[in-house]
């Protein structure tokens, strides 16, 4: 039977459409505006307690304010951040999910064969955040009070000493690998799934050596928990400016400084994005926030790297530093 309809009716459903399309349109721009309406995850790549970790939880209590909802950290541990990464790049793109990082992001390209992301082309950018010096240390009763000292007892010993990372492809493997080349020696490494659990080994002495950056360290330095052999940056830092830098000592040109960044998945709106970085860059002015990062030793970018476009232009720069120098190397952490 075939189906006819009046007029009237044909009319009537065309105005039901049209209504409905133009429902669907204005519903559009109407969640941008009201975005967000539930908390936000923030994905860490490393395990809680470690130093990407202080940074995500010092910023996520402003940026929620900032946004009026809770921010919610989850650590999505494992491969270098890789896991973190991939899940973020799969999230849907409506800004419920963010990611933070560190450079890690640009050294990933190089360091794995088989990536299930591309840090160009998977994700959109929502600003950097904060730049973080990094130390040299060892537990408290290694044999060894400075830097020349260690080197020497590394060197004599250096079937037995061991350096701890916060895993494969981790900042803290590629500082440690950097100091073994810079120095001369090959050592026993050990991969842990983060920073924190490194250094709850160094600090129980289960570890000699663990390059990490200064959001973790510097409190456990000024308490004598930890021996520190030197800073990682050309400069000596303001909140250890008794601890020179592994350059004055000798390791001529070692600077190794972290950088992070905040993404979302690819496609999310410019609304979104443009409401989550204004978040951020009303957390990374919060008082409470940058007395923390100086007392720590880290610093906030200016306010024009703090931008999506800030953020790109320094990850593609930073791929290309890095992806040279790593695979010269044949490093590879897959």
């Amino acid at each position: 039977m075939t189906n006819r309809f009046s007029p009237f009716q044909s009319l009537c459903r065309t105005g039901l459409a049209a209504l409905a399309a133009a429902t669907l349109v204005a519903a559009g721009p109407a969640r941008a505006e009201v975005f967000p309406d539930r908390p936000i995850t923030m994905l860490v790549p490393f395990a809680a307690g470690g130093p990407t970790d202080v940074v995500a939880r010092l910023i996520a209590i402003p940026m929620g304010k900032a946004l009026g909802q809770t921010v919610l950290i989850e650590n999505a541990v494992g491969a270098g951040g890789t896991i973190a990464a991939t899940k973020t790049a799969r999230a849907a793109p409506n800004g419920y999910t963010i990611f933070l990082h560190h450079m890690g992001m640009s050294t990933a390209p190089a360091l794995y064969k088989k990536l299930s992301f591309d840090p160009l082309k998977d994700f959109d950018y929502i600003g950097q955040v904060v730049d973080v010096p990094m130390t040299l240390l060892a537990r408290k009763d290694f044999p060894a009070n400075n830097l020349q000292e260690a080197l020497a007892y590394i060197k004599a010993n250096k079937e037995k000493v061991t350096l701890a990372n916060a895993g494969l492809g981790a900042v803290s493997h590629l500082c440690g690998l950097i100091f073994m080349s810079t120095i001369g020696v090959d050592l026993n490494t050990i991969p842990y799934k983060g920073t924190g659990p490194a250094m709850n080994d160094l600090l129980g002495g289960q570890v000699d050596l663990l390059c990490d950056q200064t959001t973790q360290t510097v409190p456990m330095i000024k308490e004598g928990r930890i021996k520190v052999f030197g800073v990682t940056t050309l400069n000596r830092l303001s909140a250890l400016p008794n601890v020179p830098t592994l350059d004055e000592q000798g390791l001529k040109g070692f600077d190794v400084k972290v950088w992070h960044g905040m993404y979302a998945p690819k496609g999310t709106p410019p609304e979104v994005i443009n409401k989550l970085n204004a978040a951020l860059r009303t957390a990374l002015q919060d008082p409470v926030v940058t007395k923390r990062l100086a007392d720590l030793s880290s610093d906030v970018p200016p306010l024009d790297k703090i931008t999506p476009n800030g953020l790109k232009t320094h990850l593609e720069a930073e791929i290309n530093r890095w992806g040279p120098v790593i695979r010269k190397a044949g490093i590879y952490a897959d």
